[in-house]
């Protein structure tokens, strides 16, 4: 547990997260502090999580997946930058009624080495912030 503790923070180092286990998963959450989000008029903290889990020894690899937030114009590019890195989005849906702004959520999932994908979704957040 300590190896993969050690993945983990590296693995949420790279996303820019904070690191975590929740069910046998690595977990990186991202709040998005500077989107003022209100669901019925309350304040909404809005969070992306990113995380692996079945790590095979032998090859390095895992299962990698992602649940992200975004503002609708930030959608297209997202989307754009993420496939381009081989990664597939699996789901682009809202997911809350009577929030403001609207946001919309986009999952994705590889087999990849934690780390490179950890690494294409640190490009592909960039993307969206240029």
């Amino acid at each position: 547990m300590a190896n993969n503790g050690s993945l983990c923070e590296r693995f949420s180092r790279i996303i820019g997260g904070q690191s975590g286990f929740a069910g046998g998963k690595c977990v990186s959450t991202i709040n998005r502090n500077q989107i003022r989000a209100t669901i019925l008029g309350k304040r909404f903290r809005v969070t992306s999580s990113f995380s692996f889990e079945s790590l095979n020894d032998r090859t390095g690899r895992a299962l990698c997946v992602g649940r992200a937030a975004f503002l609708q114009k930030e959608v297209n590019k997202f989307i754009t930058a993420i496939r381009n890195q081989g990664i597939k989005v699996s789901s682009v849906h809202n997911e809350w009624l009577f929030e403001q702004p609207r946001l919309i959520y986009i999952n994705i999932e590889v087999v990849d080495r934690p780390l490179v994908f950890a690494r294409k979704v640190r490009r592909a957040l960039d993307v969206i912030h240029k």
